[in-house]
Order: structure tokens, then sequence, then C-alpha cells
């Protein structure tokens, strides 16, 4: 069955999606969304209402296909989960390029009208428009507009500028079929450690929650519409006081810790995401230690299993009535290749994925992300545990979004289209531009910068055609009039467990051997010294260096874009999201929940120079 378009008698379009030959009420373009659902809602079964409730990983043919194997990270043929087990929510992983990404999509759409009320499928995507390429928190921007990492949004600290990203998202991402954005990302990174800190827009509460509401203004608009992303604002309820700032991704990162009191500065973005009508919110995999509510304890269990987090204070004291979707994977183990990556069940580990999918549904959640196992739901409908009512709870949830969507009515997409827009050329410039402006110059010497025409440049941790553009390249140090040493905050390596490999965890402290190899570059050479900083590296042992000239950090940004900054062609206008502290002593002394405040910063929160003489506007 292959539903068509019919005309209706005065005219109007409609999608048959049951192939029933008339325009029943949920296929009615000029009722309500109310109405709309409430009908749907009466002619599923039950297979296709718990279907709704799964939300899992999906990949595309490279050549614009669908894949029916079980991809590198997907488990299953795309038709065994759209078809088969009545799925039809997917988060996107690796998309080719903007025209074969629009084909894929439209010949998912095509697949889903196969299904007995043709439930289109919505798309999601983790964000994809900067740097940072973890298959567990983001991609790189490939054939889309490329922009400094949210951090560095939140370094910039414009909400016009913030909306204006977010716009541009909106029109990539619809343009090729991508309806849902698991982001904006509202985490407070206060945890200087923390892996998940670029993907944040920083430590402060108040800019924060300013720029998320022009965040979710960008890309949901005033109400879901046609023309709308659908956001998942998270972590609930603020998942960066980490212990230790490790990533609950991990056991040993399970816990969170709020010793310094702070909860309430988690919560404040959120509320303003709930105020906004975010589409949907999602819970942390962290699990809470030490934290009270109104004088209760808060249950040690992960959030997404915590009902006085999710039904008491979500639900009831917020007042939030979107959907809820959990973060991946908390029922079963995730099985790569030869690693694993334990479910997320933090605090109920004792517990089976049927036990762990109950205490789910008991606290409040609509649906489980990362998982396709609707077989244990519907055995739980089926013996009694779980009720057709709550199914129907969250079904309603999740249907009205499709219906706000548009998606019922037109879920397809232009291939020409979308090769005009995604990566279209002033998109790419303001990418390029805000990748400049986000840098920050944390010290300077006088008339280091910005760097005057015909300077001769040596580089270390560039591309010597593109640094050529701005200088004449020497080979040597000594022969240079300056040097240009990009370098990455640092890192403890560790590829135990599937995905820890990607994920940038442990002491800040930089290496010896690596002080020593800057050293005896600034020991030949004036050395400008820039730091990505996706984690708030110690840069102690640069301070007061001999030779360093100048220090910046970045948060994701191309050699060009750096190299516009510090030339003055892009004035550079970033201030720290973070504090940068003066030692792991004073990190690990730190409460994880403080916005600042640690033992004697190098650099506070809000730091940034700005750049005298620039020959840019």
């Amino acid at each position: 069955m292959t539903p068509d378009y019919r005309t209706f008698d005065d005219g109007m379009l409609y999608r048959d999606l049951n192939g029933n030959g008339r325009m029943d009420p949920y296929e009615d373009p000029r009722r309500s969304v109310e109405d709309r659902v409430a009908d749907l809602l009466g002619r599923l079964s039950l297979e296709e209402k718990v279907g709704l409730m799964f939300q899992t990983v999906i990949e595309a043919g490279q050549d614009g296909t669908l894949i029916e194997t079980a991809g590198a990270i997907s488990k299953s043929p795309t038709s065994a989960v759209v078809v088969d087990k009545r799925m039809n929510h997917f988060n996107v992983h690796q998309l080719p390029d903007a025209r074969l990404s629009a084909r894929w999509s439209n010949a998912l759409q095509k697949l889903a009208e196969q299904t007995p009320h043709g439930i289109p499928v919505t798309v999601s995507t983790d964000p994809r428009h900067a740097f940072v390429e973890n298959s567990g928190v983001s991609f790189s921007a490939g054939h889309l507009s490329q922009w400094p990492e949210p951090l560095g949004l939140g370094a910039i600290g414009d909400e016009e500028g913030i909306r204006r990203f977010a716009d541009i998202v909106r029109q990539e991402y619809t343009a090729i079929g991508i309806r849902a954005a698991l982001h904006p990302t509202v985490d407070l990174a206060t945890e200087p450690r923390w892996a998940r800190l670029p993907g944040t827009l920083g430590a402060d509460p108040e800019l924060v929650t300013r720029l998320a509401g022009a965040y979710l203004d960008g890309l949901q608009g005033p109400e879901l519409g046609p023309q709308s992303v659908a956001c998942t604002t998270k972590h609930f309820p603020g998942g960066g006081p980490q212990k230790d700032g490790e990533d609950a991704h991990f056991p040993y990162g399970r816990e969170q810790t709020y010793t310094a009191g702070r909860f309430e500065d988690h919560l404040e973005p959120f509320r303003l995401a709930i105020a906004r009508r975010t589409s949907a919110i999602m819970p942390y995999y962290g699990m809470p230690i030490g934290l009270e509510l109104d004088g209760e304890p808060v249950e040690s269990v992960g959030f997404g299993y915590n009902k006085q987090i999710v039904t008491g204070l979500l639900r009831e004291k917020l007042g939030y009535d979107g959907v809820v979707v959990t973060d991946w994977e908390l029922v079963n183990d995730n099985h790569v290749g030869d690693q694993v990556l334990p479910a997320r069940a933090w605090g109920v580990e004792d517990l089976g994925p049927e036990e762990r999918m109950l205490r789910i549904i008991e606290a409040g959640a609509d649906q489980f992300g990362g998982e396709e196992c609707v077989d244990l739901l519907l055995g739980l409908v089926r013996s009694g545990r779980v009720s057709e009512e709550r199914i129907d709870e969250s079904a309603r949830r999740l249907l009205a979004v499709k219906f706000q969507l548009g998606l019922f009515d037109d879920p397809y997409v232009d291939e020409d289209a979308a090769t005009r827009i995604v990566g279209r050329a002033d998109f790419q410039e303001a990418g390029h531009r805000a990748q400049a402006e986000s840098l920050t110059l944390l010290s300077v010497a006088d008339d280091a910068l910005p760097l005057p025409e015909g300077i001769r440049l040596y580089v270390d941790g560039m591309d010597t055609a593109v640094a050529s553009r701005y200088g004449a390249v020497v080979e040597a140090p000594s022969a240079a009039d300056v040097a240009i040493v990009r370098v990455n905050a640092p890192w403890e390596h560790r590829d135990d467990l599937f995905l820890e490999a990607w994920f940038h965890q442990g002491s800040l402290d930089f290496p010896a051997a690596e002080v020593s190899r800057i050293r005896s570059i600034a020991e030949q050479v004036p050395v400008i010294l820039v730091v990505t900083l996706d984690r708030a590296a110690i840069l102690t042992p640069f301070v007061g260096m001999p030779g360093i000239v100048a220090l910046a950090g970045v948060y994701g940004a191309s050699d060009a874009a750096v190299l516009d900054a510090l030339s003055g062609r892009i004035p550079p206008r970033g201030r720290l999201p973070f504090e940068l502290p003066s030692s792991m002593a004073a990190v690990e002394a730190h409460a994880p929940d403080e916005p600042g405040g640690s033992a004697d910063p190098l650099f506070p929160l809000g730091h940034g120079l700005v750049l005298e003489g620039v020959r840019g506007a």
C-alpha cells in the first residue's frame, strides 16, 4: 500500500495515509493538532503506539539509499525498525552530501508510508555544525556551514548572533529532512575537566539562560510549525556537576555532586526553555549524591530513572508537559565490535532490562533513547504491569510534535533546494566570522598583535599553506619574526569502553615534554600560543614564560579563522565562558557545581582582552 495525494471536494490536498480512499480526521490539515492526535490515537494498535516510544540511531547509505543491514553503530536494517517494529523517531549519524542526504530522507519517509497509518519519521541529530567528531556527542560540520563549538558562541555572548546561528542551522537541517535537534545543551560548564564542555554555552547561569532562549528562537520559532526544528533541551536538571569531572557515559563518572549548593543555578536555563516551549527535555545519565529537594533527599539513581526529578520536579513543580526522552541506552548494554558500553543504569545496575524499563516509565519519561527493544515494553503492557492508558499519555505527546511540524502533511524535501541551501556561501562566511570572533585573547605584550602584513611566520600545529596567506612562512623558528603555536588542551587517552577514546578526560596539566617543547621555540623567537579550550587547560607554565608574547584560547576554529583574528582582519571579542584554574590542586578543591571561584584562578570567568590597532571592521 502506497498512499497518494488525493483532492478533497473543495480543492484541499491531503495524504491518504491509511489507504482507505477517504480523508480521515487525522489526515485533514484544517483540523487542530489536538483533534488530529485524538483521532489517530484511537486508531493505532498497541504496537504502533509502543513504536512511537523508541528513538535509536539510524545510518544513511552514502549513496542516498537506505541501509538494509546493521550499520557501524545502528543495530538493525532500516526496514526492520520502521516497518516491523513500527518505530518512527531516529537519530541520524554520518550523512553524505546535501543532495544524497535529502534523497535518503525521502526514501525513509517513503518507507514509512508502508506502515498501517503512514506515521512519518522524525529524523533527529546531535549537533553537527562545528569541529568535535564524537559519535556519542556531536559530528563535525562536513557539508554544513562550520561554526565554533557552542562554547565559542558562549564566548562571544551575543544573543542576536546565536539566534542567527540557530536560524541557519534550522535552514540547513530542514533542507535535508532533519526536523529534530538533540540540542541545545544548557548544562553549566562548572566542572573544568568535564568532557562535554564544548557543547555547552559556558558556566555563567545568566548568560547561558539568555543564549538558550535565542537558540530556541532560531530553531523552533515562536511556536512549532512546518519550518521549525523541534529542540530537545538537555541534560535536565543540569549535567555539569560531574564528580571529579568524569563523564556519566562511563561507570566511573556516574555521580553528580552539589557540594556548593548551587542546584538552582543549574535549573535556571531549563526554566527558560520550558517557558519557550522546548519540544522535548532530556535528563542526563548522572545520579545525584547528597541532593535534597524541598527538604527531601533525592534518590541516588540516574536522572532518567528518578521519579522525584522527572515527575516531581520537571512535570509537577516546573509545569512541563512536553516530551521527555531519556539519554541513550539506559536499558541494555551496547556492544560495538569487540567493545562494550554498559547500560547507563546508574544506581539500578542490579535490575534486569524489564525492571529498568519499568522504572523509567514510572519516573515519567515518554521515550527510550538509543533503544529498539519494543518487545520488552509490549510485554510489560500485556502482563498488566504498564497500562495502555500510560502508553497513550506518551504517544499523545509524541504525535502532537509530528503534527505541529507538518510531517503528516508533507515530510518530503527537495534535492535541488538542499544543494542550494546547505553550506551556502553566506552561511559559511557567518560561521567563519564567528570562529574568529570567539577567539579569546588572554594576554598580550605591547605591539605583539595584530600581526602586521609581510611578517615572517613560523607555524607549529597549523597548515603552512593557510599561514602563507598572512605572511612569509619560514622553516625554522630562528628565521621568523614570530611563531604561532597551536595546541590542544591536555587530556588522558582512554580506550577500554566503547566511545571512551573520543572523550577528553583526566588531568588538565600539560605534560612536561610539551611545556619543554614550547619553551624551546620561545627561546628562539617570540611565540603566540593558541590553545583549543575544549577543557579548562591549566596554562600556568606559559604565563610569564620568556618569549611567550601572546596567549589566546579558541573553541573550534580553522587556521584561517585564527589568523584572521590575530591579524585583526576579523577582530576577536571572545570572553572566557569558564574560568581557567591555576593548578590541579585548585581544580580538585573546587565544588563541581560552582560556576567560578576556584582558588586564585589564572584567568577568571568573563576575562578577555581587546585587540587594539586592528585592520578589519
